[in-house]
C-alpha cells in the first residue's frame, strides 16, 4: 500500500490533479493544469474528471539531464537550421536518444508509486490508464498545439505506465512538433513536458467526443456544439469518422424545463476505437454495426449535461472553451476529460465582418461541412499518403482522405483543404481555423471525384456546407466594420430561410428576422410531402415509400420525424438573433412545388394556375391538408414551448378572406397555437388587395402585418411575377402598388399594430426605401447580403424630406 506521505517525498517529480490548478502550467503543461483546474474547481457544477496524477515539468529536465539529452536536441536542431540535415533526420535521432534513455530511478520510484495509489484509490490491481502528454506551452490562448504530442490509450502496469511516458516525451520532438515550434517562435528548450496517467473512462464500450462553448464556425458565443462517436474519442479528435453534431442555446440551458437543443446530425460513424485485444496494441479500430450507425449517440438529457457543463467550464475560465468528453459504457456516467482555451473563434473581431459572395455557381462536384466563411481557389493536388506530402504544390488545393498532426506543414502552404471524412471538430478543421486555410471536410469522395491538377472553387460561404465547384469562379469580398454602421429609427431585419446559414449573420446589429421562410426546412431538410408521412399507405412505388421509412427511421414515427426535423430548423434560425422577434411564415408552397417533393404526387392535383390556386391559408383548413398542418403547429409548438423559443412570431401567408382568417385561427387553436398564450403573436402577410382593402378588419384578427411586396405587387398590377415578358411590367414603386402599400400602413397604425415589409425592393431601389421610411413603416426585412449596403440607405432617407421619395 502507498501512502500520500510516501508520495509526496517525490512532489517535485509528481502532481495530483486535485493538488493542481491553472497556475500550475509551468511545472505540470496546458493540459494537465486544466485538468487539475476542473478536479478542483468545478466538482461543486457537477463537473466529473476522472482521477489521475501528473508528471511534473522537473521531472522531464531531470530526464535530460540525466541522459545527456539537451546537448542531443541543440546539435541536431542546429544541423537541420543550417541545412546540414533534414527535418526528417533531426527529428529521428533525438526521438531515438529519447526512446534509448532510462528513466532516473527517484523519477521511476515516484511514477510507480502513484500508479499504485491511483489503482488502490480504484479497486483494481492493474488499473487502465490514459498516458497523455501536456507540453508547458501547450493549449495556451494564442497557441492551440492540436494534438503535437502523443496519447496512449489502454496503457497497465508500472512497466507499461513508464514506457508510454518515455514515448510521450520522445513525441516532444516529432517532425510535426518541431516545425510547429519554428512557426510559433517556441524555443525548443524552453518547452518541458509533462505527462498526465488519468484512470481510462470506459468509453470503449460508450461513447466520447470534443465539446465546443462556441459555435466554431461562425464565432456564435451563445451555443454548445457537441460531437459524439461510439468508442474511444481518438477517432473524433483525429478527425477518422464523421461523428454526430448536436448544438444546444446556452442562454435557455438555466430552465429546467425546457430542453434547448436546437441540432441534432447523426454522422455515418462508420467505425469505432476499442481496446486492443492480445500482442502488443492497445486499441483497435472495428467497424460500428447497422444500428451504431443510424443511432444517436447520445439522449437529449445526455447533451443537456455535457452542454451545461461546457457552460459552467467556460464560465469559470472567462473565455469560450474547447473541451473532450467521455462516457463510460458500464455504468452510463459522462466525464470531462479536457478542457482548453479556444483559440481562433475568440481572437476574432465582433465589430468587423466579411463576407465572400460568388458571384454565380458552377458545376457542383463535391460537398462537406464547411470550415471557414471564405472562398478559395487553385489547382487540386491530391495527396493520399503522409509519406508522398512532400510532392505537394504551394498554393493548391489540399486534397486528402484525412489529415494528422503530421501535415501540419503542408497545410499552411495551402489555399484549401479538402478532406474524404472528419467533421467541424476533427484534426483537418480544427488546424484549418487556425491557420485561416478555408476547407471542407467529410466529403465522402473528395480524393475520387476531384482530378489532379484540375481547377477548382472551394466556397464555404453559403452556410454549414461547403461546396467545391469546377472551374475558377467569380467572387467578391465586402468587408465592413459594424462600428460604423449608422442607427436607424426603423426597424432594419433579415429574412433568413437556411438554418445552416442563419448563425453567419449572428454578427449583424438586426432587429431580428422579418421573414423566416419554412419551405427551405421542408423542402431541403425533411424532403418528404407531410401528407406522405401521415399517410404512408397511400405511397405505392416502392422505391419512394423505401426512401421515406430510410429517412424517418431513427424517430418514434414518421409524424415525429417532420414535427422535429422542423422544430430544430425553426430553432436554429432563431437562436442568434434571442430574445429578438423571429417572424416563422407557416408554408407557402404551391401545388406543384408541394409535388415535387418526396411523395407528393399522390396528394396534389394538376392546378392551370398554381400561383393563384391551392396555397397559403387555404390548405391549413382543407381536408386535402389539414393533417399536414397540424405536423407545422406541432413543430412551432415545441419550438416555442418545449426548446424555449418564445420569441417567435407565426405569420399566416396567402389569406385571402376574414371568414378565412377566423377559420385559420380556429384550427391553429385546435392545435395548440392559441393567440396569447404563452406571448403568442401572430401575424398576417399583407399580399392580397383585399388585405389592404379590409386592412382594419385583419388587423382585429392578428397581431401585425408583414408587406409581400412581390405577390402584392403580382396582384395589383395583375402581372406574373415569374413572366421574364413582363419583367418591365413588374415594379413595386408604380403608384398603384405605393398607394395600397401607403393605406395598408396607415390602417395598420389607426389600429395599433405593427407593419413591416419583407422583399429585394428597399435594396434595390433607394427612392422605395425611402418612400417605405416616410410613410412610417415600422420595420424593413431585407436579404442579409444586402443589408450592409442598404442600411446606410434607410438611415439616409430617414434624414431627407419626404418629397424625395416614391410618390
Amino acid at each position: 500500500m502507498y501512502s500520500a506521505h510516501e508520495a509526496s517525498l517525490n512532489s517535485a517529480h509528481i502532481m495530483w490533479f486535485e493538488d493542481s490548478g491553472i497556475q500550475d502550467i509551468p511545472f505540470v503543461g496546458g493540459k494537465n493544469a486544466s485538468l487539475g483546474e476542473l478536479t478542483r474547481s468545478l466538482r461543486s457544477a457537477g463537473v466529473k474528471v476522472p482521477d489521475g496524477f501528473a508528471t511534473t515539468a522537473d521531472a522531464y529536465r531531470h530526464f535530460l539531464s540525466a541522459n545527456g539529452l539537451e546537448s542531443v536536441i541543440s546539435d541536431s536542431l542546429d544541423r537541420y537550421r543550417s541545412g546540414g540535415s533534414s527535418l526528417r533526420q533531426a527529428g529521428s535521432i533525438i526521438r531515438e536518444a529519447f526512446l534509448s534513455a532510462e528513466f532516473p530511478p527517484d523519477f521511476a520510484r515516484s511514477v510507480q508509486q502513484s500508479y499504485g495509489m491511483l489503482c488502490e484509490r480504484a479497486g483494481q490491481e492493474q488499473l487502465a490508464v490514459a498516458v497523455r502528454s501536456s507540453a508547458t506551452a501547450e493549449d495556451l490562448p494564442d497557441a492551440s498545439f492540436a494534438g503535437q504530442q502523443e496519447t496512449y490509450l489502454n496503457v497497465s502496469g508500472e512497466r507499461g505506465v513508464l514506457e508510454a511516458c518515455r514515448q510521450c516525451y520522445a513525441s516532444l520532438f516529432t517532425d510535426r512538433a518541431i516545425s510547429y515550434r519554428e512557426i510559433k517562435g517556441f524555443g525548443h528548450l524552453d518547452v518541458a513536458l509533462s505527462v498526465g496517467v488519468q484512470r481510462m473512462v470506459r468509453s470503449d464500450v460508450g461513447a466520447s467526443g470534443v465539446m465546443f462553448s462556441i459555435d466554431t464556425e461562425s464565432g456564435f458565443p451563445r451555443s454548445v456544439v457537441i460531437s459524439a462517436a461510439w468508442g474511444l474519442g481518438e477517432t473524433v479528435v483525429q478527425g477518422t469518422i464523421n461523428p454526430d453534431k448536436y448544438q444546444v442555446f446556452k442562454p435557455l440551458l438555466g430552465d429546467p424545463s425546457l430542453v434547448p437543443v436546437i441540432q441534432r446530425d447523426i454522422g455515418a460513424k462508420e467505425r469505432k476505437m476499442v481496446y486492443g485485444q492480445g500482442g502488443s496494441a492497445r486499441t483497435r479500430l472495428v467497424a460500428t454495426s447497422e444500428q451504431e450507425q443510424r443511432s444517436l449517440v447520445l439522449t437529449d438529457s445526455e447533451i443537456l449535461q455535457l452542454a451545461r457543463w461546457g457552460a459552467a467550464v467556460e464560465e469559470h475560465y472567462g473565455r469560450p472553451m474547447d473541451m473532450e468528453w467521455a462516457k463510460d459504457g458500464v455504468t452510463g456516467e459522462l466525464f470531462m476529460v479536457q478542457a482548453r482555451p479556444e483559440t481562433v473563434q475568440a481572437q476574432r473581431s465582433a465589430s468587423s465582418f466579411r463576407m465572400h459572395h460568388l458571384r454565380r455557381p458552377g458545376r457542383l462536384l463535391a460537398t462537406g461541412a464547411a470550415v471557414g466563411e471564405s472562398i478559395t481557389q487553385g489547382p487540386v493536388c491530391v495527396i493520399r499518403d503522409a509519406g508522398d506530402i512532400e510532392s505537394f504544390v504551394d498554393g493548391s488545393i489540399l486534397v486528402t482522405q484525412m489529415t494528422d498532426p503530421d501535415w501540419v506543414p503542408v497545410m499552411k502552404r495551402a489555399a484549401g483543404i479538402v478532406t474524404d471524412h472528419g467533421g467541424p471538430t476533427s484534426h483537418a478543421a480544427i488546424v484549418s481555423r487556425e491557420l485561416g486555410v478555408p476547407a471542407i471536410v467529410g466529403t465522402g469522395n473528395a480524393t475520387g471525384v476531384l482530378k489532379p491538377g484540375s481547377e477548382v472553387t472551394v466556397s464555404c460561404a453559403e452556410g454549414e456546407q461547403g461546396r467545391v465547384y469546377e472551374g475558377l469562379l467569380e467572387f467578391d469580398v465586402e468587408e465592413v466594420d459594424l462600428g460604423t454602421l449608422p442607427a436607424t429609427r426603423t426597424d432594419v431585419m433579415i429574412n433568413v430561410a437556411s438554418p445552416s446559414a442563419a448563425f453567419r449573420w449572428w454578427r449583424l446589429p438586426v432587429a431580428g428576422v422579418g421573414l423566416a421562410r419554412m419551405e427551405f426546412i421542408i423542402n431541403n431538410l425533411i424532403r418528404v410531402h407531410p401528407m406522405a408521412l401521415v399517410h404512408p399507405e397511400r405511397i405505392t412505388d416502392a422505391d419512394t415509400a423505401a426512401s421515406i421509412r430510410e429517412l424517418t427511421a431513427n424517430y418514434e414515427s414518421p409524424e415525429e420525424y417532420f414535427v422535429s426535423v422542423l422544430a430544430t430548423g425553426i430553432a436554429k434560425i432563431a437562436a442568434p438573433f434571442h430574445p429578438k422577434p423571429v417572424v416563422v411564415r407557416l408554408s407557402d408552397f404551391k401545388s406543384n412545388e408541394y409535388a415535387h417533393l418526396m411523395g407528393g404526387q399522390y396528394f396534389e392535383r394538376p392546378e392551370e394556375n398554381p400561383m393563384l390556386g391551392f396555397r397559403g391559408a387555404s390548405r391549413y383548413y382543407s381536408n386535402e391538408y389539414k393533417e399536414g398542418f397540424e405536423l407545422e403547429c406541432r413543430a412551432l409548438k415545441r419550438v416555442r414551448d418545449v426548446i424555449g423559443f418564445t420569441n417567435i412570431i407565426v405569420m399566416v401567408p396567402f389569406c385571402r378572406t376574414i371568414h378565412e382568417a377566423e377559420t385559420v385561427m380556429d384550427v391553429m387553436a385546435d392545435n395548440g397555437l392559441v393567440r396569447g398564450s404563452n406571448g403568442l403573436r401572430i401575424y398576417m402577410m399583407c399580399e392580397v388587395p383585399s388585405n389592404v382593402v379590409l386592412a382594419e378588419q385583419f388587423a382585429q384578427m392578428f397581431d401585425g402585418f408583414s408587406v409581400g411586396s412581390n405577390d402584392l405587387t403580382q396582384l395589383v398590377l395583375g402581372v406574373d411575377r415569374d413572366s421574364e415578358m413582363l419583367a418591365g411590367l413588374f415594379d413595386e414603386r408604380d403608384p398603384a402598388v405605393t398607394t395600397m402599400i401607403s393605406q395598408v400602413i396607415k390602417a395598420a397604425h389607426r389600429a395599433g399594430i405593427k407593419i413591416g415589409l419583407c422583399g429585394q425592393g428597399p435594396s434595390n431601389h433607394p427612392d422605395f426605401a425611402g418612400f417605405l421610411v416616410h410613410e412610417g413603416i415600422d420595420s424593413i426585412s431585407l436579404n442579409p447580403d444586402t443589408f450592409l449596403r442598404t442600411l446606410p440607405m434607410i438611415a439616409a432617407a430617414e434624414q431627407r424630406p419626404a418629397e424625395d421619395s416614391v410618390t
